[in-house]
């Protein structure tokens, strides 16, 4: 029982990204995902990658949530998400030819969700355009994936956005809403071309294959809750790419933090439980903006190409440099994460030492907070720590005693300062690559 007396809540488990996305999310939601009942995305679009490998058969995921692959799993969209149906259904096929094949049972997406139109991924295209050629004005580009997220986002925000639940009730109002969305892109990039006919034509025939789909997710998972069914959210990007508390203005459109778990989803604060965020050995970055560790050298081409650093989203090299414990911090303060999952620890194996930076120096004093100036934060020096490396293969290690010494060392130091336990070691990419702590 509660303290009020009544019957206690079920909570939803959260993983979450503690760095500029790519950590590997996906291989802990799907270590996850075996005892779970329900796992939800609560944010962003198909700027997101995870990629699960099972049975030798690696699934790249977008916008699905990526514990689909679990036969027992319920996979939810929730309404924070925006949607790109064409991609979506791309994405499905993909998979399905791949051997998902219970995805038509499983995946339930949000009535409330926003969608994602071609003409928003031309707009994104044509704003990055923009940016680059106003360079002499001190700006540039952002370096977004050109998917159409930011001006769906947009579109929502002024309240010109259309929704699922629009698509799916009376067409001549979805009709009318999309002509008028059209119409205000055009006024604002006059060389946008939108063959409006065809795509009215194309979302009616969206429109059914995706009603027996649809739900109102807040009641749905909200009722899972209540059933006692155990519920994990997978978080897309990470807070480093969160809106209000990344890098801006280097960062996604949508709240990758804990607080877009209760606005993406409809969940009361109170229903959330355990918060991991899971975070690289090392840290990377795909696109432009500051990143304090990076490493533009031998240390940096290593763990690229050791680390098969690509985005799985849109095939970018990923910069690559050493651990940010600083930037952890700030990570966790947001967050209150129950502990982390550091991933790709084997990616380390073969340095003779390896470094974490421990703090941020600013004018020579020590920073106690995480820069909300983007060019201040691409002036920091990095306070480094430096350890002798473990020179030894960790593939095959499946218990943290079994670790190098100095293997264990690193992970120890890292908790000491993140402040944060470690639960899970990631050391390959195989669904059994992991070590338990906790």
């Amino acid at each position: 029982m509660e303290a009020n007396g009544s019957p206690a809540r079920n909570t939803a488990t959260v993983v979450l990204g503690a760095q500029w996305g790519d950590e590997g999310k996906g291989k802990i939601v799907d270590l996850l995902a075996s005892e779970m009942d329900l796992v939800c995305r609560c944010q962003g679009g198909n700027n997101a990658g995870h990629t699960v490998v099972v049975d030798g058969v690696e699934y790249d995921f977008h916008i699905l949530p990526s514990g689909i692959v679990h036969p027992h799993c319920v996979a939810v969209i929730g309404n924070g998400v925006v949607i790109h149906l064409p991609q979506m259904f791309e994405e499905i096929a993909k998979n399905e030819a791949k051997g998902l094949t219970h995805w038509r049972d499983n995946l339930k997406i949000s009535s409330r969700a926003h969608l994602v139109f071609d003409m928003h991924q031309e707009v994104d295209g044509l704003h990055e355009k923009e940016r680059e050629s106003e360079t002499s004005c001190g700006k540039k580009s952002l370096g977004t994936t050109k998917k159409g997220i930011g001006p769906t986002y947009s579109s929502k925000a002024t309240r010109n956005g259309l929704r699922v639940c629009d698509l799916l009730g009376d067409f001549s109002y979805f009709v009318e809403r999309y002509r008028s969305l059209v119409a205000l892109h055009k006024r604002m990039f006059p060389a946008l071309e939108v063959d409006v006919e065809a795509e009215l034509a194309r979302y009616a025939e969206f429109a059914a294959r995706l009603r027996p789909l649809v739900v109102d997710s807040v009641s749905y998972v909200s009722g899972a809750l209540a059933e006692g069914k155990r519920v994990l959210v997978e978080g897309a990007n990470a807070v480093m790419l969160d809106i209000d508390f990344g890098t801006y203005p280097f960062v996604t459109s949508s709240n990758c933090s804990a607080g877009g778990v209760c606005t993406g989803l409809g969940l009361p604060p109170r229903s959330i439980g355990h918060v991991y965020g899971v975070a690289k050995a090392y840290t990377t970055r795909v696109g432009v903006g500051p990143f304090p560790t990076e490493q533009l050298n031998e240390i940096g081409e290593l763990l690229q190409e050791r680390g098969a650093e690509f985005g799985v989203t849109t095939g970018r090299k990923r910069r690559c440099g050493w651990l940010d414990c600083a930037q952890l911090r700030h990570s966790n303060m947001v967050n209150g994460y129950s502990a982390l999952a550091v991933t790709k620890l084997d990616i380390l194996d073969s340095l003779a030492e390896v470094k974490m930076g421990a703090h941020y120096l600013l004018d020579g004093r020590r920073l106690d907070h995480y820069p909300a100036n983007s060019a201040e934060l691409a002036t920091v020096e990095v306070e480094y720590i430096t350890l002798a490396g473990w020179c030894t293969s960790t593939e095959h290690v499946r218990a943290f005693a079994d670790l190098p010494d100095n293997a264990q060392l690193y992970i120890r130091t890292l908790e000491r300062l993140v402040g944060v336990p470690v639960k899970w070691i990631g050391v390959g990419k195989c669904r059994e690559s992991i070590i338990g702590l906790m």
